[in-house]
């Protein structure tokens, strides 16, 4: 079948929206007509060049659909199922999954060259070559097909318009706040960018029980919007946080630091961790240039300040679990995702939703097919 879909053809230039070919889904795949994708900043790293991919590529990794078609031996969906498109797959048997760990589940390896999970071939086709899938979905296309492991159903009830959201974005923070940092009741906890991570993660420190959620990003509109999710301060720089800091907690500082800032660099890391107090965990969340290796760092600081530095990937959270989860919490008025979509774009749109997003005048932008 034909769809359209956007397509980088390499680093550094626009989204070209265009007419690509889709195969049928083959074992254990799905065709799923896309309603919705989010707008985050992974996708503009590819187009960028930061974390380049084999060319042309699909973007979109963030987003929920219906499935329209299923291939043979699918098992855990339907043709009607509403779902959300997991950015890492699932399979709930490897070594990961079993333990918990299912946002690092060994299928996750496929999405680096991202050929479909089956045969490493692809089913889209982009004026006649074959076509890579951001995070092996490819959700910035009208139709796509995916493997049953990336799909995650959700109850009939839910907006899949804004469902979207927990594909990545917001399960990202949330769980970077609350399963890697472990925030807790009475915590003072620093988010260190707002964007659609950094709203999910200033979401799940208040959750938490945080008594105080502090904002660290340059762009006042940003700040301003933080505290409808929970913020209780805001602050332009890490100079500016540190004084509200020690103000706050009578020089004690943070118990908990979110990077989620729109690209890592390892100088960015000695001045997160400085706004911690002892024994404070800091949680690098934000991606970066993958050769990269140098950081700066005060190694007194794991030492007698007892300060720890966590990675954390999806959250660590479990996309089977933990998209239904937050999704119920949405339902029940506790988590906010209708005020994160500052604006909603046509496919047609993808550039100028991307521009609007690095000049930091959205939270989060939506694809709306």
């Amino acid at each position: 079948m034909k769809t359209k879909a956007a397509v980088l053809w390499g680093p550094d230039q626009p989204w070209s929206v265009e007419e690509i070919e889709l195969d049928e889904p083959r074992h254990g795949e799905v065709l799923v007509r896309m309603v919705a994708a989010g707008l985050c900043h992974s996708d503009e790293h590819m187009r960028d060049g930061t974390n380049p991919m084999a060319y042309p590529l699909i973007g979109g990794h963030e987003g929920a659909g219906v499935i329209e078609r299923v291939g043979p031996g699918v098992t855990s969906v339907a043709v009607g199922d509403p779902v959300v498109l997991s950015f890492i797959p699932s399979c709930g048997r490897c070594r990961a999954c079993a333990r918990g760990m299912s946002s690092v589940c060994d299928l996750g390896a496929k999405i680096g060259p991202g050929l479909q999970v089956a045969d490493d071939t692809s089913r889209h086709h982009a004026q006649g070559r074959d076509a890579s899938l951001m995070c092996i979905l490819g959700a910035f296309a009208e139709y796509t097909v995916v493997n049953e492991a990336s799909c995650v159903k959700v109850t009939p009830d839910v907006p899949l318009e804004r469902a979207a959201l927990v594909g990545c974005g917001v399960t990202t923070g949330w769980g970077s706040s609350v399963y890697v940092g472990r925030t807790q009741p009475g915590d003072t906890a620093v988010i260190l960018g707002m964007g659609g991570i950094g709203c999910g993660a200033v979401q799940g420190a208040a959750m938490a029980g945080a008594r105080h959620v502090v904002v660290v990003d340059p762009s006042a509109f940003k700040r301003d919007e933080a505290f409808r999710f929970g913020a209780t301060h805001a602050a332009s720089d890490i100079a500016e946080a540190a004084t509200l800091l020690q103000d706050l907690t009578w020089g004690a500082m943070a118990d908990v630091v979110v990077i989620s800032i729109d690209k890592m660099h390892g100088s960015a890391l000695a001045p997160a961790m400085s706004l911690l107090g002892k024994g404070g965990t800091c949680v690098q969340v934000s991606v970066g240039d993958p050769t990269e290796s140098a950081v700066d760092l005060r190694l007194i600081d794991l030492t007698s300040m007892r300060k720890t530095i966590t990675g954390s990937w999806y959250g660590n959270a479990n996309p089977r679990s933990d998209i239904p989860m937050l999704l119920r919490l949405y339902m029940d008025g506790k988590l906010k995702l209708d005020e994160m979509v500052t604006r909603e774009y046509e496919l047609t749109d993808i550039n100028k939703g991307f521009a609007d997003m690095l000049a930091s005048e959205i939270v989060r932008g939506v694809i709306r097919f």
